[in-house]
């Protein structure tokens, strides 16, 4: 198919080299403009950007569509299909009826659950057993779509933000082809939105470890915003960030580190900090952030 494919962020490279491979043709991507970043807040290129170049797509960055000339040079793509994977902007009817058979969205959740912006780290967060990728015919209405295809993957209790994105775009990537090959057989199915959860974007104020909460929540705090934007406590007044752990028994005052290998008393049982990143350096598994910054039983990490 003659696609125009919409994304900004990893997860929707992916997809991209998936469709590629698939052999279908991309007429155009789109993708969020440059942002300043790093130390010189020089403009920085999405990665999807960076990898259509790099493959001599066309890449185009409005920033948005209330331009009459983005919308023509859109219509004028004659594209069979949109997809969408993460794209960052909210896209009118207009341009949703673009292309001749619609635009599909890739969604990391199981639909209806989980619409919205951070549907992995929800998912994570929330406990949910086991999450997926969604396969959407898109409408004006945030995720809610009618839904062709879909994937499910559990969650394991080792699972990270960072590890079910992976998973995830994988899935992404092979599910959209396999519905692109076979998008005149499938009928696509309303979502009940009566069973709709929606994952909103995280907030700093939640990165913060609040040690008077039960282990299992602290356990899937540090799991589903690890690693970015990073769960966080405060030791010895620096301020560390916890990237992974293991839930353990154990009982103490809340806060306080129980043996000198970082496991930590929390309202109810303990957590075994495995990965912290201290500022300004790199992430560091336990064994090799105790070398540089030991932690003796007793020491109390702020609740």
């Amino acid at each position: 198919m003659r696609i125009v494919f919409m994304g900004t962020p990893d997860f929707s490279v992916t997809a991209l080299d998936a469709l590629i491979a698939d052999g279908h043709e991309i007429v155009a991507v789109y993708s969020q403009p440059p942002r300043p970043a790093g130390r010189g807040k020089k403009l920085r290129p999405s990665p999807v950007q960076k990898r259509a170049e790099a493959l001599g797509i066309e890449v185009r960055t409005p920033l948005n569509f209330k331009k009459p000339e983005d919308i023509q040079s859109f219509t004028d793509l004659s594209a069979d299909i949109g997809i969408v994977v993460a794209y960052g902007l909210i896209l009118p009817q207009v341009i949703l009826d673009g292309p001749r058979l619609g635009c599909l969205n890739i969604h990391a959740s199981l639909l209806p659950r989980w619409r919205g912006a951070a549907p992995i780290q929800r998912a994570i967060m929330a406990g949910d057993a086991e999450t997926g990728v969604c396969i959407m015919q898109m409408e004006a209405g945030l995720d809610t779509g009618p839904v062709f295809t879909r994937e499910t993957t559990p969650i394991t209790v080792t699972d990270t933000a960072g590890v079910l994105h992976d998973r995830l775009a994988e899935i992404g990537g092979s599910l959209v082809c396999a519905t692109l090959r076979n998008i005149n057989k499938l009928n696509a199915e309303p979502q009940i939105d009566s069973d709709m959860t929606y994952a909103a974007k995280i907030n700093k104020s939640e990165s913060k470890i609040d040690w008077t909460r039960p282990a299992v929540e602290i356990d899937r705090q540090i799991r589903g915003l690890s690693p970015f934007p990073g769960a966080w406590t405060e030791i010895a007044g620096e301020r560390v960030k916890l990237l992974n752990c293991v839930l353990m028994s154990g009982e103490g005052s809340v806060g306080t580190a129980l043996d000198d290998a970082l496991l930590i008393a929390c309202g109810q049982g303990a957590v075994r900090l495995t990965r912290l990143q201290r500022a300004g350096k790199g992430p560091m598994d336990a064994v090799d952030f105790l070398r540089g910054f030991p932690v003796a039983t007793g020491d109390l990490f702020v609740p």
